[in-house]
């Protein structure tokens, strides 16, 4: 009756599993299966480990444990390494690098940026001229490469009440109400006829309402 034979691997192979072990000598690395050598590569081909590796997960021959802990590398490695060969094949590990592009914001293109952010255009406005991402014109501005100008809030209005003004008007120099003190001086003269009349922002203002519907409707017959 035949007897099946056990797997037999070379003196001094590294298991992976059962079936497959593999051989470090003259800085080469040679994968074998028994006493069968099924593949080698030089020890710093590193591309070519990762393919042979996955391809190994990929026919069912081993498991990503197993060649993590073989050879010491993280299992996410090997996973994404797996993943490559299932979307791309052999070729994947060996495709050139992908390299940026050439740079949007050149000299000339940053000179023409910083011109409209000084005129007060919004970063969004900026990009949406030059045709760039707005997003690559916001990294550059925080990152000091352009300066957006400061959008400071205003000062608040502060609103004075009628006891407020009534102090102040008390208070005048010239006389209640008599805060318009160039005004008077030029009118006792002669030189000035007549004052602009000067409008603030203020509340507590009697018959306010009233007065702003006269003030409409005077802008209207205007």
């Amino acid at each position: 009756m035949p007897q099946m034979l056990l797997p037999m691997f070379p003196a001094g192979a590294i298991h992976i599993n059962n079936l497959l072990a593999f051989v470090r000598q003259d800085e080469r690395i040679t994968y074998f299966n028994g006493m069968m050598p099924v593949f080698s590569h030089d020890e710093q081909d590193i591309p070519t480990f990762r393919m042979i590796t996955a391809q190994f997960i990929a026919g069912g021959n081993a498991r990503g444990v197993d060649v993590a802990r073989a050879f010491g590398v993280p299992v996410l490695s090997v996973k994404r390494a797996v993943k490559r060969y299932h979307e791309q094949g052999v070729k994947g590990f060996y495709a050139p690098r992908g390299t940026r592009g050439p740079a949007v914001l050149t000299a000339v293109v940053m000179k023409q940026a910083q011109d409209f952010l000084d005129e007060g255009l919004t970063t969004a406005q900026v990009a949406a001229r030059l045709k760039i991402k707005a997003d690559t014109l916001s990294k550059a501005v925080r990152a000091g490469r352009l300066h957006a100008p400061s959008s400071k809030p205003k000062p608040a209005v502060v609103l004075t009440n009628k006891s407020e003004r009534s102090l102040l008007d008390s208070e005048a120099p010239m006389g209640m109400g008599a805060s318009n003190i160039d005004a008077r001086v030029a009118a006792s003269m002669g030189g000035l006829t007549a004052v602009l009349p000067q409008f603030q922002a203020v509340v507590d203002v009697p018959c306010g309402g009233v007065l702003f519907a006269l003030l409409v409707a005077g802008r209207k017959r205007a």
